[in-house]
């Protein structure tokens, strides 16, 4: 089976239409009389130049301006709420409101030599509830569509944009389980890829999974150049069920065998997460356990230091301890990366995006009075 192909230009459009009441882009179309040749500008002025809303689009006559942003129409599916910045300096969450009011988190990260990631959210909420993330413990809402998730990554350029600076990466870390959403996540890595808007090279943008097995064979037969990450956590199956629920369907053995046909068939490196959870999953035998399993294929293990989250009964490995899994690993050949921690006094870390209006997030916010 072949990749599908998917037109960002029609996507982009069809939502546009959708968010201000038309049945679709025929129908605005035919609405406002726009040439395919206006549809196109519209779209550019959006994804490839940055522009806010209708308004500002001064390649369209000042009449339409005035009657398309009349009618509703607008360049955001996504609404800032708050947006908070880290004391490091690097990093800045935005907690962006949806069209039902639903509720997703986002951040930017800005690395040393101008290099700046973003880390997008792809559901409101997760099914998953995985133990020690906090977007997992809140409960699952609804998915997100591919402008939805698109637009996240836009705010930010366009926030950039105003220091001269460009979004380099792109990651599905954020809320939600990427695969879960499959047809809108790949959805939206054609919209930023688009190379007549957003042009975001494929192999700057990474995509995340708990270890959906059916999705990861379904991913491997796109032939995109777009990375893939595992949430591993555990090497054994006794020790990953016991915190990540989706083990008991996809197993260890099956979720590597489809790894494995992954790299098989693409040649592409697999990163493989590790959040380091103190006297859990973070002693030597873990340590050799996990080099066995990674062992003689294009395997990375990114070692992430555990950030607290509001209802996880877990504390994070001490740090010296890290670097000594690190080397057990490093000496089996396995290659390695401790993760460096950004914004984690704002909730920004990885495992703490945790939007207001999650079902289980809200009801514990009224028990504590908040």
């Amino acid at each position: 089976m072949g990749g599908v192909t998917r037109d960002p230009m029609a996507i982009w459009l069809a939502r546009v239409a959708s968010r201000a009441g038309f049945s679709g882009t025929d129908e605005l179309a035919r609405e406002h009389d726009l040439k395919p040749y206006r549809l196109r500008q519209m779209y550019r002025a959006a994804a490839k130049e940055l522009l806010p809303g209708v308004e500002a689009v001064t390649t369209l006559p000042k009449e339409l301006r005035a009657a398309l942003a009349a009618c509703g129409v607008t360049f955001s599916s996504v609404a800032p709420v708050t947006v908070q910045r880290s004391s490091d300096g690097q990093t800045t969450k935005g907690l962006f409101r949806l069209d039902d009011g639903s509720e997703v988190e986002a951040v930017l990260m800005e690395h040393s030599g101008n290099r700046t990631t973003v880390c997008i959210s792809s559901q409101a909420g997760c099914a998953f509830a995985c133990a020690f993330c906090s977007t997992g413990q809140a409960g699952f809402t609804r998915n997100l569509d591919a402008v939805e998730i698109f637009d996240q990554a836009l705010y930010f350029a366009r926030e950039l944009a105003v220091r001269r600076k460009r979004i380099t990466n792109v990651v599905f870390m954020g809320m939600g389980e990427p695969f879960h959403n499959y047809e809108n996540v790949m959805g939206a890595v054609a919209l930023l890829n688009d190379p007549h808007g957003f042009g975001l090279g494929l192999r700057h943008i990474t995509i995340s999974t708990v270890g959906l097995v059916d999705k990861i064979e379904r991913f491997t037969d796109e032939h995109l150049q777009v990375n893939l990450a595992i949430s591993l956590h555990a090497p054994s199956d006794e020790l990953r069920s016991q915190f990540m629920p989706v083990n008991r369907k996809f197993g260890l053995d099956e979720l590597m065998t489809a790894c494995e046909r992954y790299v098989e068939k693409t040649r592409r490196k697999v990163f493989f997460e590790y959040v380091m959870l103190e006297s859990v999953n973070d002693d030597a035998a873990c340590a050799r356990q996990l080099a066995q399993r990674m062992r003689g294929h294009l395997y990375h293990v990114n070692l992430i230091p555990y950030n607290a989250t509001p209802d996880a009964p877990f504390a994070g490995t001490s740090e010296p301890r890290i670097w000594e899994f690190a080397r057990i690993l490093d000496a089996a050949g396995v290659p390695t990366t401790v993760r460096r921690n950004m914004g984690r006094d704002i909730a920004a870390a990885c495992g703490q995006l945790r939007a207001k209006t999650q079902p289980r997030a809200r009801a514990a916010a009224v028990a504590a009075g908040r």
